[in-house]
């Protein structure tokens, strides 16, 4: 849709939407102001079972337990993914901006839509869309820029994800090869701009992440840089850690931590990745013949620049006492840890490690939170799948005498337990690894005791969000 007709249509879609849910609420408004409810979506972004396997093996060791590990009630979600020419056609393998916004709408689209339809490219009403309508408070904290897929599905719509600020709304090439075509959305053409510019006309109460510079330039068609206008709607700006430590009481909250995404808590040793195992010359002539040296091992190490911005367990308990302080009709809050994806893509296996590692973290808070607070329902789950492999240090045909090894890239991790961890990336032969299509985990604290089932698909979980908060269609 290119016209002023899209802004109306969605807007008297949500309309619609709301005053369906507010009719359907009947007598049950008056008990939902009583007895408030909150909901904190954890998602680890790219967090599969393998994820969290090889880092509960490198942080507590194969026996160990975390906290994640010992939520009371888990499911499994089947991650659901059509193509944008033919939306009856499925897609195997999903991206974060068509997974997120399944759960942020309960509509399966194409990849790389932000919570717009496959095909038609109709803006899909999102539970914080419907929340905050409703009076109920909302929240978003991420490690990556707060306009990066995942967090943009909760708040815009765009047909591209690519278009998170006003410079990149045309023309802008993705990786320099690939052209960004979001024209449809730019507000001349009666669109509601970039992903920036939707956040800051949204009526979130609070977002906190990095992506600074999608903000440091003028909206479409202004002079005036977006942070300005950000004031301007309302948001008090924040942009270093001290500041989380003293929010202002009833303003809405901006913080903008870095430039793009929040830097990682570890590194491989020296700043290593996986590595390509490398076959002697006789190798090379017949595989049965000579060896193959594989990667040496390696520990983790602390990213040195991780101290210079906010944790995700900072920003998540600076969010949860901000909200809970103002929601008399409860609030959502979604918690994204960001880089289990982002460094699979770049083969980091201990970036990765380190980012379910501040996942567990910020989980911890949420449920001291909780145990706080009653009627607060916790779920962590992923968006994909993604690369990353836990594999044999020594192949199983070992006793077959023959120079067996892995044609993927490899990381040989000394963990906790001070064996030697196996990691493969085999997706692709290019600079960056791919996501995977296999069902994603799902876990939440006691509340979900009756309501999450033991195999769902990835749009229920929106059902079971907005059921919870009572604001769901009837």
């Amino acid at each position: 849709m290119s016209t002023t007709s899209r802004v109306l249509g969605f807007s008297l879609f949500l309309s619609f939407a709301i005053g369906l849910q507010s009719s359907a609420l009947g007598s049950d408004a008056n008990t939902r102001v009583a007895t408030p409810k909150n909901v904190i979506l954890i998602i680890g972004d790219g967090m599969g079972d393998h994820q969290i396997t090889i880092a509960r093996n490198y942080l507590v060791g194969a026996r160990g337990r975390m906290s994640l590990d010992k939520l009371p009630h888990r499911g499994a979600v089947q991650v659901l993914t059509v193509d944008d020419a033919q939306p009856d056609r499925p897609v195997y393998v999903a991206d974060s901006a068509n997974s997120a916004t399944a759960i942020a709408t309960g509509v399966v689209t194409s990849r790389g839509r932000i919570s717009t339809t496959a095909g038609t490219d109709q803006d899909l009403p999102t539970i914080i869309e419907i929340a905050s309508k409703l009076g109920v408070s909302t929240g978003i904290v991420s490690t990556a820029s707060v306009t990066d897929a995942t967090p943009a599905a909760f708040y815009a719509h765009t047909n591209q994800r690519s278009c998170e600020n006003p410079s990149m709304m045309k023309d802008a090439l993705i990786y320099d090869r690939v052209a960004v075509d979001c024209s449809q959305d730019l507000i001349r053409n009666g669109g509601l701009g970039s992903i920036a510019e939707q956040l800051l006309s949204s009526d979130l109460d609070l977002v906190f992440g990095g992506g600074l510079e999608h903000f440091s330039m003028p909206g479409e068609g202004s002079n005036e840089i977006l942070l300005d206008q950000a004031a301007l709607a309302g948001f008090e700006v924040l942009k270093s850690k001290k500041q989380l430590q003293t929010l202002p009481q009833g303003k809405k909250l901006l913080g903008l931590f870095a430039p793009k995404h929040l830097p990682v808590t570890l590194r491989g040793e020296e700043g290593r990745s996986a590595e390509l195992p490398e076959p002697s010359v006789m190798n090379q002539i017949h595989w049965t013949q000579g060896e193959v040296s594989l990667p040496t091992v390696m520990r983790c190490e602390v990213e040195p620049s991780f101290a210079e911005a906010p944790s995700l367990k900072l920003m998540t308990e600076a969010a949860l006492t901000h909200l809970s302080a103002q929601a008399e009709k409860g609030f959502f809050l979604m918690v994204e840890s960001a880089s289990i994806d982002k460094q699979s893509h770049q083969r980091n296996a201990c970036g990765s490690i380190g980012e379910v590692q501040q996942l567990n973290e910020a989980l911890d808070s949420a449920l001291a939170f909780a145990e706080a607070h009653s009627n607060t329902l916790i779920l962590v789950t992923a968006d994909h799948g993604q690369a990353a492999q836990l594999v044999p240090n020594q192949s199983l045909f070992k006793d077959f005498n023959l120079p067996i090894y892995t044609p993927g890239k490899l990381s040989r991790i000394i963990t906790s337990d001070n064996a030697v961890m196996a990691i493969n990336y085999a997706t692709n032969e290019f600079v960056l690894e791919e996501h995977t299509g296999v069902n994603v985990p799902v876990f939440s604290n006691e509340e979900g005791a009756d309501i999450l089932p033991s195999m769902l698909a990835q749009p229920d979980l929106y059902g079971i969000i907005t059921d919870y908060l009572g604001i769901a269609h009837q």
